[in-house]
């Protein structure tokens, strides 16, 4: 499985909103210089956000973003299925009518198991878990 770019993006603009959570709303200027994505590219992304019911946007003089949840109720998979649909590793995991092998095939629980293990993962990381995982980074030094 590779993630695509427009998953990185969307999950970095998403960790910008966390770490400002709390505070005034975050204007699209500072993700785009903080983050260094485009202004049309993250447009794009924040619409997604929005129709998910990730974020929430603020219009006027001193709008932004919000996240529209706390950041210890925002997982990974609610931000990349947002963007990416399906994370299975293969199209046979969803749907093992899509390969007429899936019943004699002898890797295909290895793949299911193992999408699994990424589902679990992606449902129970948080963006306060990378928040803290991150810091952590930092003040060891490891991030440089």
């Amino acid at each position: 499985m590779r993630l695509s770019c427009r998953g990185r993006y969307v999950t970095r603009a998403m960790i910008e909103l966390a770490l400002h959570h709390g505070k005034e709303p975050l204007p699209l200027a500072i993700i785009e210089k903080n983050q260094g994505i485009s202004k049309k590219y993250l447009t794009q992304l924040m619409g997604v956000l929005k129709l998910a019911g990730l974020i929430r946007v603020i219009r006027g003089k001193n709008g932004g973003y919000l996240l529209a949840r706390a950041p210890s109720e925002i997982t990974l998979a609610d931000i990349l299925y947002a963007v990416e649909g399906d994370m299975s590793l293969i199209e046979c995991v969803k749907d093992a009518k899509l390969c007429y092998r899936s019943d004699e095939c002898i890797s295909r629980p290895t793949w299911v198991e193992l999408s699994e293990l990424i589902k679990d993962y992606l449902g129970t990381t948080t963006l306060e878990d990378i928040l803290k995982k991150g810091i952590l980074l930092q003040m060891s030094g490891a991030s440089k």
